[in-house]
């Protein structure tokens, strides 16, 4: 399962570095993990300062 990103995403981008295989780009007022592309390896939910990305 891929991970997503809550309202709770402040749109800071911290989490755009940290996706191995660039899964992660902004849309509209927050962040969206493409599901399709997400290797669900979990490396976005230690760098995200506000604990908005947890596993689907």
């Amino acid at each position: 399962m891929a991970h997503v990103i809550s309202d709770d995403c402040t749109n800071c981008g911290a989490c755009v570095d940290s996706c191995p295989v660039n899964a992660i780009a902004p849309a509209g007022d927050k962040h969206k993990i493409d599901g399709d592309t997400c290797i669900d390896c979990g490396a976005c939910v230690d760098t995200c300062p506000v604990s908005a990305i947890s596993a689907a």
